[in-house]
């Protein structure tokens, strides 16, 4: 009964701070979201991590997310392999597939553009060694453990449980506190990318 409280009582919470960050993000000016969108793409696109990963796990933004979408031009592009996600609404999973044409992601679960069901899958495990995979992560808020909070369906956390390479959060720097509420499911992304920089984050 005291774990399912305690779960109760970090949901409610988290429930409360998406709310609220949810409301801060609309507040912001159609022109202040794209500069900030731009410079988090610039900078990621200028980082390590970029420069060494050969496949860029995307997602395609919904009506107020980071527009990531610049990051897989760039990449396929310079030849990178990119792919977006089709969810599973049935056990809220979800699976990568290879995109050669962002252009032709369809409106799928959720109202998320995603692939087409016939584009190839991507498995992590025929990748090549050196392959350096990165999956980019929205969310709504992030603490400075690089934990997050997203839309509360669980589908990135079930995916990045077994994902082999690094995560990397995208937020803007008012949207990151010193700790948010942790389910024992949840898991933390290794970097965060904001409009004012790149750093690694050590979950504990």
């Amino acid at each position: 009964m005291i774990h399912k409280t305690k779960g109760t009582e970090i949901r409610a919470r988290k429930n409360e701070i998406r709310a609220q960050y949810k409301t801060q993000r609309a507040a912001l000016s159609a022109e202040e979201r794209a500069a900030r969108d731009a410079r988090i793409c610039e900078l990621f696109l200028s980082s390590i991590t970029y420069r060494y990963a050969k496949v860029l796990l995307m997602y395609a933004p919904l009506d107020g997310e980071i527009d990531v979408m610049p990051i897989a031009l760039r990449a396929l592009a310079d030849g990178k392999t990119v792919a977006f996600p089709r969810c599973k609404t049935a056990d809220c999973t979800m699976e990568y597939h290879i995109v050669r044409d962002p252009e032709a992601l369809v409106s799928g679960a959720y109202g998320i553009r995603e692939p087409q069901e016939d584009a190839p899958v991507w498995h992590a495990a025929d990748m090549e060694p050196d392959a350096h995979p990165v999956c980019i992560v929205p969310g709504l808020v992030f603490d400075r453990a690089g934990y997050r909070i997203g839309y509360g369906r669980g589908y990135y956390d079930r995916y990045l449980d077994t994902f082999p390479g690094v995560r990397v959060g995208t937020v803007y720097t008012d949207c990151i506190l010193p700790e948010i509420p942790r389910g024992r499911f949840d898991l933390a992304v290794d970097v965060l990318v904001t409009e004012k920089g790149v750093r690694a984050v050590h979950a504990n």
